[in-house]
Order: structure tokens, then sequence, then C-alpha cells
């Protein structure tokens, strides 16, 4: 079609060029039109033009396979929690009350004495550790109080001076010791692994009232006295030799009343329960003869009453000798 096309127009410029030669001449113009005319007579006489389309074929990519990504591991998180420091150097174990049992009773104001015992069980000694008050009731006693030096694996009493509160109730007062850098020592067996305490119930005190009351007049009132009832004094009685002994032991008190009391022995040990004597007024009650055998000789060892109720109190101490 492009041929076709290129043909017509130099067709065209033929005629034209033709027409030019029939005019005359007589001038150089004349003379160049017709040397064109005889060019493209030349030209259309000639081989016709070809028009080569070469076709060149579209390329063809192939594709390889897609190539695999291998992926890399994440590093993994083992989470391994840090390795904490564990130290048994300075650890209590809470042996015993001494004295005033869980729940004692006690009137308004009483003074008392609270004992308990604990032991060394760390691999350090106590040195210039403290007793101290950590919280509940503290009972009069003191903020802190210094304790003497406790080697390992040794027991010791810790004891405070305390005054039970005027009004009745139940209180409870908790301690601790703390190192001499002020830190808390954790104690074993003791409430909720770190104290100690001392718990006791305060009653109302009894108050007699008599009135005497004399007619006629005049009225004669006496003034109401309160009668609290006490032991005043327990002795021992001590016979025997090592290894086998005797001992009584003997109750005073100043009026009725009962007496609850336990015994405690120098390894630490005590009555599992109370005895009890009850006194119609006052007086002096005797124990029976109390046999007791120590089987190690070269020692000494004692025993010690106490009573519960009504003077939460240590009264004197039997002491054995085995040379």
């Amino acid at each position: 079609m492009k041929q076709k096309f290129r043909l017509f127009n130099l067709l065209i410029v033929a005629i034209l060029l033709l027409s030019a030669c029939n005019l005359p001449a007589d001038n150089a113009e004349d003379i160049a039109s017709t040397a064109a005319a005889e060019t493209l007579n030349a030209l259309l006489s000639a081989t016709p033009l070809v028009t080569i389309v070469v076709n060149t074929p579209n390329p063809t990519v192939t594709l390889g396979a897609p190539a695999t990504l291998t992926p890399i591991p994440a590093p993994l998180s083992t989470n391994t929690p840090i390795a904490t420091a564990t130290s048994n150097c300075n650890v209590a174990q809470f042996v015993t009350d001494v004295t005033i049992p869980d729940g004692t009773l006690m009137t308004s104001g009483q003074a008392f004495v609270k004992k308990w015992r604990v032991k060394n069980i760390g691999s350090c000694a106590w040195t210039g550790f403290s007793l101290v008050f950590d919280s509940g009731d503290s009972m009069g006693g003191p903020a802190s109080k210094p304790i003497s030096t406790v080697n390992p694996g040794q027991e010791i009493d810790l004891e405070v001076n305390l005054t039970a509160p005027s009004t009745p109730g139940t209180y409870r007062g908790y301690w601790r010791i703390v190192t001499n850098g002020n830190v808390l020592v954790p104690i074993v067996s003791g409430h909720q692994g770190k104290s100690f305490y001392v718990d006791i119930k305060v009653q109302a005190t009894t108050t007699i009232s008599p009135t005497l009351t004399f007619t006629p007049t005049p009225t004669i009132t006496l003034t109401p006295t309160t009668f609290v009832f006490t032991v005043t004094n327990v002795t021992f009685n001590v016979s025997g030799s090592c290894p086998n002994f005797n001992y009584t032991f003997s109750i005073t008190t100043n009026g009725p009343g009962t007496v609850t009391l336990h015994r405690v022995f120098s390894d630490g040990s005590a009555d599992p329960l109370p005895g009890s004597y009850v006194f119609s007024a006052a007086g002096t009650q005797t124990s029976p003869i109390i046999p007791l055998t120590f089987n190690t000789p070269g020692s000494s060892y004692w025993v010690d009453v106490y009573v519960d109720s009504p003077n939460n109190k240590q009264f004197g101490r039997a002491t054995f000798t085995c040379p």
C-alpha cells in the first residue's frame, strides 16, 4: 500500500514537469526544467522501488525457575532467669514460748515479762543484733532491745517487759530480729516466716463492793475494794542424788481461786498440758513427789515452774547437778 502511494506522488510530479517542457526553452530556467524532466523519466523507467520490511521476530525470554529463598532462622530466646544468690548466713528459728502462752488471761494494767526462745540456725554469729517491735500492740514495750552475741547453733531467750492494756479485749504484738546493719532476719517456724508474737486476753477486774447499813442512822458505807487473786510464792524441795532425784514444789496464794501452771525444763521442753490447783482460801499446796532421772552425768539440769494464771510469771528454779 505504501508503494502505490509513492508511485502516485511521483506521477503527479512528472506531469507537472512535462507540462513545463512544452513551454519555450529560450532561457536557463527552461533548460533546467528539461533536465529535470529527463531525470524523472529515467527514474520511472528504472527498476521499481522495493520496500523491504524486515520482520524481526520478537525475542523469546525464557524465565528460569523461581529462586528458592532459604529463611535464616531467628535466634531463639530461652528466657532463662538469672540465678539469684541465696544466703543462709543470718537465719533464726522460733523454738517455743517460754512465758505467756498464747491466749493468757491478764488483768487491766498487769505488768508481765514475755520470753521467747529462738535459735541461730544460720552460718554466721549474731553480733550487735537487736529485738525490735514490728506491728500490732506494743503493750508498753521498747522499740528495740539489744541481743547478746549468739553463735551458730546456739539458743537464746529473748524477753521484754510489757504491760497489759487497761481495756478488756484480745491483744497481740509482733516482734522481729534485725542485724547490726538494720536488715530483718527471717524466722523459720515463726509467724509468716518472719516474726514471733505475744498474745493475751485482758479481762475485766472483779470488784467486790460490800455495803453495810445500820438502822437507825448513821449509815456507814464502806469504800469498794478490789480483790485480785494471785500466787505469792513458789518453793522447791529437792532430794536424792545423781542420776535419780525427787522433787516437789509448793504454791502459796493470797486467797481463794484456781492456779494453772506448767513446767519448763533445761532441754527446752515443757509440760504438754498445764496442771491446776484449786484454793478455797489463802494458803499453800504442795505437789506430789516427782521422780527425775538423768542419764548423762557431768552436767547441770533445772526445772522451772511457770504460773500461767493468775500471775503469768516464772517462779523459782530447781537445780540438779550430776558430777
